[in-house]
């Protein structure tokens, strides 16, 4: 690269070109796209589960529910190490145009998918190979925007150039639940849920259309034409980036000490979030996506924000403070969470306890997603009750052998042994007694979902929002930040593994181990655990061992 070239790239106050501004337009546009495809699951995962695995019980369809949408995420990493060769190959921008192709072809098949009602378990395994290939296509996606602007971005700007690349997760979330509203307000909630839960993912073809023709507007980026111009391209990426401890311990590094951390973050401020005040909280779905939509608007610019502020003060500070602080609040948000949303709940479980009282021998976890287990113990049959009315409650052990009980605000209901009962009696017992804990619970003050009328709004807008704020504290730099640490030669596959590999696993498989946490538990907020650990293993390998970049000269790194 040329001298005023470079110095042209270090000019940190000149305003964007032309040129950039269609750079930073295009890739954000595609991508914000390919996230609205690859998030309609999550925003659909309760309606999902009941088309296409309504074979089992609800909390095991819900909990499978989202482990085929976690299915997406566990082979991102694939995608990134396939996407990620090709790009350093053959170059960015044709790399990323494949993965938006697979992607948008992939969720506009599942609008027109069969339900297990019509074709039985052949509708979930179709729709889990979709979901493969929509993981394998965003595998690649990420990696290819966030170069693909970082490597046209000045040298000092850009952190806030690839903060707009990081705003397109968060508006794919916001697009995917805005068309969502839109529909169930067209065609009313039951026919939604009928069949208009199709018709998001169907649009997805117009939104593909849009995307690749952006795209193929664009050049390459300079950086990959100068590397190629000069002869220094890597023969194999794979194994230089992962084959050699120098490279592969920098990867290593970057996913424990950045986006672990910021995976955690992120699924838990925006779908966590989401899941806890559908299925915990029980507020309508209408309402819970109206909530969320409106704290991702509030809390957008914060992307920005925090990806120009990285260009002052450095990408580290940044993201390891907002590691940090979710920890911190996480535990007191979604608290408050529950008093502003469902106020009548909260009262119930400081007033009036669960308690179950069992022996431990006895209690199986709650989750069979084929339907084997019988679950006929007292205690699972207990269990079983109050997990699929997602009531809070502690446990207490008792005597060995001892038939399970319930204290509902101290009013106990005795549950009985089903394991040699025969079906018909099994199922007349477990109907009665079910219908007894759910008329004390009734009596104890626990609603069956929270009041629209005694929803404090404001104040749940506020905490999502600040949610959304933690998300963009860790997010907004950590593009820029994954770019200046590779070379140009392998940058595309070194940044999208240990990025697919902490949000795809670390992030992806929140939803559902959160919720499984939760369930066999029995304490709704079990389940924040898994993040708040993950952020501070992040926060301590991150001080440790992450150097700041935010100073280096990609052109000059390799």
């Amino acid at each position: 690269m040329t001298q005023a070239a470079l110095a042209q790239a270090d000019d940190r106050s000149r305003p964007m070109t032309a040129q950039e501004k269609r750079v930073v337009f295009a890739a954000s546009a595609g991508t914000i796209f390919e996230w609205y495809d690859f998030f309609l699951y999550g925003s659909l995962a309760a309606i999902i589960a009941k088309h296409f695995f309504s074979n089992v019980n609800p909390t095991a369809g819900y909990i499978f529910a989202l482990l085929a949408f976690a299915a997406g995420f566990a082979v991102r990493p694939l995608g990134a190490v396939l996407f990620g060769r090709l790009g350093d190959l053959v170059g960015r921008k044709y790399t990323f145009l494949i993965t938006i192709l697979i992607m948008g072809v992939s969720t506009f098949l599942v609008g027109l998918l069969p339900t297990f009602a019509a074709i039985g378990f052949t509708a979930p395994i179709l729709l889990i190979i979709l979901r493969l290939l929509q993981g394998l296509a965003l595998g690649g996606e990420y990696g290819g925007a966030a170069i693909f602007v970082g490597e046209h971005a000045p040298q000092r700007r850009r952190g806030y150039y690839t903060s707009w690349i990081q705003t397109t997760a968060t508006l794919g979330l916001l697009l995917s639940i805005l068309v969502i509203v839109a529909m169930r307000a067209i065609i009313g909630e039951e026919n939604f849920e009928l069949y208009g839960w199709r018709f998001p993912f169907l649009l997805s073809f117009v939104l593909l259309v849009a995307s690749v023709w952006m795209r193929l507007q664009l050049n390459e980026t300079p950086a990959f034409r100068q590397m190629k111009a000069q002869g220094r391209g890597s023969r194999a990426p794979v194994s230089e980036a992962f084959g050699k401890w120098g490279n592969a311990k920098i990867a290593l590094i970057a996913l424990l000490g950045g986006t672990a951390g910021q995976a955690a973050v992120w699924y838990t401020g925006q779908f966590y979030a989401l899941f806890f005040l559908t299925r915990i909280l029980k507020v309508d779905g209408a309402t819970a996506n109206m909530l969320i939509a409106g704290s991702l608007v509030l809390g957008a610019p914060f992307f920005l924000f925090f990806g120009w502020l990285s260009d002052k003060v450095g990408r580290k500070p940044i993201i390891l403070g907002g590691c940090l602080l979710a920890a911190l609040l996480y535990f007191p948000i979604f608290h408050g969470l529950t008093v502003m949303a469902n106020p009548a709940l909260a009262h119930a479980q400081d007033t009036a306890p669960v308690t179950v009282i069992a022996d431990p021998a006895q209690c199986s976890f709650q989750f069979d997603p084929i339907e084997n287990a019988a679950f006929t113990s007292s205690c699972d049959i207990v269990k079983n009750v109050l997990a699929n009315s997602a009531v809070s409650y502690s446990n207490v052990k008792a005597p060995a052998g001892s038939i399970a009980r319930i204290s509902i605000g101290g009013k106990e209901i005795a549950s009985f042994d089903g394991t040699n009962l025969p079906k018909d009696q099994l199922a007349q017992k477990r109907a009665a007694f079910e219908a007894e804990v759910l008329s004390a619970i009734e009596a104890a003050g626990y609603p069956a979902s929270a009041d629209p009328g005694r929803i404090n709004k404001p104040g749940v807008l506020g905490l999502l929002t600040l949610l959304v704020i933690l998300v963009a504290m860790v997010y907004g730099p950590i593009a820029a930040q994954l770019v200046e640490l590779f070379p140009t030669r392998i940058r595309y596959t070194s940044v999208s593994l240990p990025y697919h590999i902490g949000n795809g696993w670390f992030g992806g498989f929140l939803p559902p181990l959160a919720f499984a946490m939760v369930a066999a538990s029995g304490n709704i907020y079990f389940g924040l655990w898994y993040p708040v650990c993950v952020a501070l293993m992040t926060v301590v390998v991150g001080l440790v061992l992450v150097p700041e970049t935010k100073d280096r000269n990609i052109y000059a790194s390799d």
